[in-house]
Formats: C-alpha cells, sequence, structure tokens
C-alpha cells in the first residue's frame, strides 16, 4: 500500500541542494553519512562550486540531475527555499526535506515566508517536511537526510529496526535515539517534524501506525496541530497492538480563564490532552530514559499482561520495595489466595512470605528445581497477569533456565530485575523476559507498560462505540439565546432527565404554576442573558405558599436589576423543590481546541471548581464509560454509602451522564458549551435529576 509519505520517509533516491565537502556544516553531514553506512540508492549532491562531494558526483543545479530525485534536501537559507521547490517540483521531484530556520518562529517576516511555502505545498501538492527540521534516517535503508552526529557516536545497528521516533525537537529526537541504542533497540525511523508547515505530527503517526518496521513509536509534542488526526492515529495504533509513547511538553494550564460554564474552567488545555492520552492508551512519557526502556518494553508486546503484578524475590526488603513502587504506580500487587499460597509453601521456609510478594529466600540455592514449580504456578493462576523476579547475578542465572521453560509453554510476561551482572540476560531476553539492571528505571517502565496492557480492550471497545456514533448529517439548529427552559428543552429530547417545570411570565403566573405542580417550590429568574442564577440573587428554594412565591418574585426582580441590570429577563421558572438527593454532580460538554467535544464529570454544587474533583473524556461517553468516570472521582466513596449513607442510583447518574453525550453530538459544535449543574443524584432506584442547565452557543 503506498502512502504520500513514502518518497519522504523511504526514498529511493535523495538530491541534496547546498551540498558541503565539509562533514561539519549541514550540507555536508547528511551526505557523509550516506556514504560512511552505504544507503544503496541514487545520492545527488547539488552545488556548482563542487565537481564532487564524499565521492558522489555532484551537480551544479537540480535541472541537470539525470533524474528526477524522490526527496531533496534543501540546505539553503529561508529567502530561497520556495523558490528552489519550485525548480525542484518543474524537476519532478515528489518530496523535500528543508532544514532552514527563519520562518513562523522568526516574526512576522519569517511567517509570510512559511505562508508562502504553504502555499507552494498546497499547490503543487509537493510532501515538504520542516521547515527548521534537522532532518530524517530510516535506518533501515540507511537513508540519512539529517544533519545529526549522534548516528557516529551511538553503537551501530545491525539487525532490522523495530521502534521508530517522531518528535516535534531536533535535540529530543537525537538524546532519545542515543538512549535506545545503548539499550540495544533496533530503530527504523528517525524524523524531526520541524515547523510542521505542510506535514505535521499526526500524519507520520498515520504512516507509522501502517509501517510494518515500526512496532513501537516513541514521540515528542508540545502541541498537536490537528486532534482528530491524532485521535484516528492513536486507535491505529491500538489496533494494530502497537505501543505509542508520547512525552506532552508545556504541562501548565493555558486558556482555561473562566468562560461562561464552570465545566470550561475545568477542562484546561492539560486536563484534555491526559485526558485524550488515557482514553486511547497513548502512554505519556515522564524521561527520556523510561521512553528508551518502554521502547525497549515494546519487543514484548505479545506476551499477555495485565495490572496484577505477582513479585518473586529472595528478600523480603526487595520485595517490599517494589510492591511499594508498584502500587504507588498504578498497578495491584494483589493478595495470593490460599490454595496457591499452600502450594507455594511447600518449598519455601517458614520464614519466607508466600501471599505476595513471594520470597523464595536463599533456599533457592538448595532447591533451584522448587522454583520452576513457582513459575508454573505463577504462569498459570489467573490470579496474576505479571510476574516480576528481582534476582541479582548469580542467582538470577540459576533460575534463568526454569523461567526460559515455562515462558516458553506459556503466554504470561515475565520479567526480570538484576542489580548484579548476570551472564543469562540475552538468553532470557530471547526466550521472551525483559531484564532490567535498576528497580527504579524497571517500575517507571512497567508500570505505564502494564496499564497499556490492560487497557486495550477498553480503546478497543471506545473505538467501536465512535465507529457506531456518527454525528447526524445536520446538527440540530439552536436559537442564539436560550434561557434555562429552553436549554432543558433542547436536552430532553435526547434523554436527559429534567424535573417538570412551568414558565411564568409574572408573580400571579408563578403563583399559578406553584400550585399546579404542587408545593414547596423553587423559584428562578429566566434569562439568556444570567448564566449563574445564584451570583445575582436569581434563586429562592423551598417556597411553601403563595405568599412565598410571591415575595421570591418580587425579591428576585429586585436583585437582578441590581446586579445584572442589562440582561433581557423573559419571566420566572417554577419547578417543584426536590430533595432526598444522596450527592450533586456536574455534567458538561465543552469543544476543546485540539480534540473536539469533550464530556466532564465531577463533584457538583457551589465548590466545584475549589475542590475540582472531575474526570474528562472525549465523546462519544456511553453508560458504561460514565459509571467509570464516576468510580474515579475522590468523591467516590459519598456515591457508595460512605459511613452508612445511601447508596447512590449510580446507573441512572450513568444513563443521564450519557444522555447528555448523545445530546452533545446531536447539537454538534454549534453548541460550544453544555452544562447540568447539579445533577441530583439519588438513592438506588430512585434516579437521578437535572435541576439546572446551560448551553453556550458558539460564535
Amino acid at each position: 500500500m503506498t502512502h504520500r509519505l513514502d518518497p519522504l520517509l523511504q526514498p529511493r533516491s535523495i538530491a541534496l541542494i547546498g551540498a558541503s565537502n565539509n562533514p561539519g556544516r549541514i550540507g555536508g553531514m547528511p551526505l557523509d553519512l550516506l556514504r560512511h553506512f552505504g544507503y544503496a540508492g541514487a545520492v545527488y549532491p547539488v552545488n556548482p562550486k563542487y565537481d564532487e562531494v564524499f565521492g558522489y558526483r555532484c551537480w551544479p543545479d537540480v535541472e541537470s540531475l539525470p533524474e528526477a530525485p524522490d526527496l531533496v534536501v534543501v540546505a539553503i537559507g529561508a529567502e530561497e527555499v520556495t523558490a528552489t521547490l519550485q525548480r525542484c517540483h518543474a524537476k519532478g521531484a515528489r518530496a523535500a526535506i528543508v532544514y532552514a530556520a527563519g520562518f513562523a518562529e522568526a516574526g512576522e517576516q519569517g511567517a509570510a515566508l512559511q505562508r508562502e511555502l504553504e502555499a507552494f505545498a498546497q499547490r503543487s501538492g509537493m510532501v515538504v517536511a520542516g521547515p527548521n527540521c534537522m532532518g530524517f534516517a530510516n535506518l533501515n535503508l540507511q537513508a540519512h537526510t539529517a544533519f545529526a552526529s549522534v548516528f557516529r557516536a551511538v553503537p551501530p545497528q545491525t539487525e532490522p529496526g523495530r521502534v521508530s521516533i517522531v518528535t516535534q525537537s531536533g535535540n529530543v529526537c537525537s538524546a532519545v535515539f542515543a538512549l535506545m541504542r545503548r539499550l540495544g533497540v533496533p530503530v527504523s525511523q528517525f524524523i524531526n517534524t520541524g515547523n510542521e508547515a505542510c506535514v505535521e505530527f499526526s500524519e507520520y503517526l498515520q504512516f507509522l501506525a501502517q509501517d510494518p518496521q515500526s512496532d513501537c513509536v516513541i514521540g515528542y509534542v508540545e502541541q498537536l496541530r490537528h486532534g482528530p488526526r491524532f485521535i484516528e492515529a492513536a486507535l491505529a495504533f491500538a489496533q494494530a497492538h502497537k505501543p505509542l509513547v508520547i512525552y506532552k511538553a508545556g504541562e501548565t494550564e493555558k486558556g482555561s480563564e473562566a468562560v461562561r460554564s464552570h465545566t470550561s474552567a475545568l477542562a484546561g488545555d492539560l486536563a484534555i490532552y491526559q485526558a485524550a492520552f488515557e482514553q486511547l492508551n497513548v502512554i505519556r512519557g515522564t524521561d527520556f530514559a523510561q521512553m528508551a526502556d518502554l521502547a525497549y518494553l515494546s519487543g514484548f508486546r505479545q506476551r499477555q499482561g495485565g495490572r496484577r503484578v505477582a513479585i518473586v524475590t529472595m528478600s523480603g526488603a526487595l520485595g517490599a520495595i517494589l510492591a511499594d513502587k508498584f502500587i504507588a504506580a498504578g498497578l495491584d500487587v494483589p493478595t495470593l489466595s490460599d490454595g496457591l499460597q499452600q502450594q507455594l509453601r511447600a518449598g519455601i521456609p517458614d520464614y519466607g512470605m508466600v501471599a505476595n510478594p513471594v520470597d523464595v529466600t536463599g533456599n533457592v540455592v538448595n532447591s533451584p528445581e522448587f522454583v520452576r514449580t513457582v513459575f508454573e504456578s505463577l504462569a498459570q493462576t489467573p490470579e496474576v497477569d505479571v510476574v516480576v523476579v528481582y534476582a541479582p547475578g548469580y542467582l538470577l542465572d540459576r533460575m534463568a533456565d526454569a523461567m526460559a521453560e515455562v515462558c516458553a509453554r506459556h503466554p504470561r510476561l515475565f520479567v526480570a530485575i538484576d542489580t548484579g551482572a548476570a551472564q543469562s540476560r540475552q538468553c532470557l531476553a530471547a526466550a521472551g523476559v525483559p531484564v532490567f539492571d535498576d528497580i527504579g528505571r524497571a517500575s517507571q517502565a512497567l508500570a505505564p507498560f502494564c496499564r497499556w496492557l490492560h487497557a486495550q480492550p477498553a480503546v478497543q471497545r471506545w473505538a467501536a462505540l465512535r465507529a457506531s456514533a456518527q454525528a447526524p448529517a445536520s446538527a440540530e439548529a439552536l436559537p442564539a439565546r436560550l434561557n434555562e427552559h429552553d436549554t432543558k428543552q433542547a436536552l430532553a429530547v435526547h434523554g436527559v432527565p429534567f424535573p417538570p417545570e412551568r414558565v411564568a411570565a409574572d408573580a400571579d403566573a408563578a403563583v399559578a404554576a406553584a400550585t399546579a405542580l404542587g408545593y414547596p417550590v423553587v423559584v428562578k429568574v429566566l434569562s439568556a442573558d444570567i448564566a449563574h442564577k445564584t451570583e445575582v440573587g436569581g434563586v429562592r428554594l423551598a417556597l411553601a405558599n403563595e405568599a412565598q412565591v410571591r415575595a421570591a418574585c418580587e425579591a428576585i426582580a429586585a436583585s437582578v436589576a441590581q446586579h445584572a441590570p442589562q440582561a433581557k429577563v423573559d419571566g420566572y421558572l417554577v419547578q417543584p423543590m426536590v430533595g432526598g438527593g444522596v450527592a450533586e454532580l456536574i455534567a458538561g460538554v465543552t469543544h476543546d481546541p485540539v480534540f473536539g467535544p469533550a464530556l466532564t464529570v465531577g463533584l457538583g454544587g457551589v465548590l466545584t471548581e475549589l475542590y475540582r474533583d472531575v474526570s474528562h473524556r472525549l465523546l462519544p461517553v456511553d453508560a458504561a464509560m460514565a459509571d467509570d468516570m464516576l468510580r474515579s472521582l475522590k468523591a467516590w466513596p459519598l456515591l457508595d454509602g460512605f459511613r452508612g449513607r445511601p447508596v447512590a442510583d449510580v446507573a441512572a447518574a450513568a444513563a443521564a451522564i450519557e444522555s447528555l453525550s448523545r445530546a452533545a453530538l446531536a447539537l454538534g459544535p454549534q453548541a460550544s458549551e453544555i452544562e447540568v449543574n447539579p445533577l441530583l443524584v439519588r438513592a438506588v432506584g430512585e434516579g437521578a435529576a437535572a435541576l439546572d442547565a446551560l448551553i453556550v452557543t458558539a460564535p
């Protein structure tokens, strides 16, 4: 299958404009690397000053080349780039890499140059990488187009590459590449995206997701430019069972000034990035060493694993340390069943632990055969997903044959930690057992890798849900101004549960409405211009009779006139006073500028933004996902019968949240913000009720 990035990432011929005979210059280093590593394709240096460069014939201009090259590397100044690319396009070149800085990152003059470059690429169809780009390397073809000295400074690669790197920083690309090569991880593609004027980060990911020579991708990103494409790429990685590891820089809250809904204040850039990565099962990188270790672990991704870890040591102290680290990193270290403990106790002295961690003690030296029984038992039990073995040096060597034999018969992931100098490391790796030499690095990499294995079914399920929840051909029309009653009507048709209510033009109508609905009632000001009614004195609760309703209408009118004199008031909204709630939640949808519609659920009421106890998901969200969101809240015990409180009707709350997701998809981006606050959750079997709602329409 062909891809438009093929000539860029898998070039059959390369021309370099601005060629130099100096290996220390950016026009010379790639040519030196191509010659040194033996690139088999045609190489065409272009510079009228030379007849030959690094053993390659040098051509005076692109027009004189004997053929149209697949890829042109442009090592000239920013001002000359677009004109030169036009000549390359006329020659028939299909792709180009632009090294030059001085474009969008360099003020208005540079921005103008970048707009010119973008217009050319769009007009011509030429694939242009960069500008402000270090270049690439396809290590399987030895197609080096990057001016990076790191390729000569790392251990040479003798096996086919299987991990690719794609970063928005050339220095990060080099640093992670060096660490991976020192671990012996074979690299396929080395990609620095630069300014991404014409090819952006997620398009490279789409290429690598279907690339048979990329079993894992390590990435670094400062800002995603195309969220929907990133979602598609991440789902393609999940479908192919390939880990995608991304280090996201700039982890600060930006663009989250309070707008008209609490949800917007809660759903900042960072929160949605984190939620999107988790939902898409993208592993979040935390440092370069961890990312290199994850690249190493990706070679064992076909082993079966998950969140539940069994720890085998010959040191109680090391078992406790590892248990602490794994639990702190989000994994489980479950206590083994009595029956399994009895099996293990058969060969472990009374002073050795068998509950998990399992301490085989120094007795392993005297009875190495029993270790095989331990491994066999842990490889087959449904109680754990991963087995981590700590054994330094010669002790690991004593266990290695048994571990390798068990792994040959069972697909469960075994991981070894050797802080000594075991001779069996390579044999274990060949048998499917990754080996670490540091406890901290092992836990930092293994924990997210195990969570990735565990989450694979969930991301596949969401991909299917997303595919089935197609947006309507045209969104339901909304008026430019929506008061609370309009909002509730727009949401109720999709199943969001609201109590009955009536609109009243004046106090007499409010009294009639209260009589019909039944006391006690709530009276609110009705205005599309007032988002938070309590802040202007626009709400009165628990009104028990006609006199209180009339007094409430009078007080609301006076307070609103004082605090929101410009607001257009549509009257009053009267609804029954709803009580008996176990908890109040907030549920809202915002349109993130990168990822699109995202749903936020959290503890509701007036302290929402103070506690910021929230969970986020990209749409669509169904009831099962909503249930997971609620269970992830710190406030979950309040819904689950904390200290004798009633257990909340979580199923009803989850169904209401699913209805809100459905409504948001139907209304589309014209509803830039939707919020239900509070969503009152009653006791089990009594349902949930949305007491207030807000829709902010897009300009």
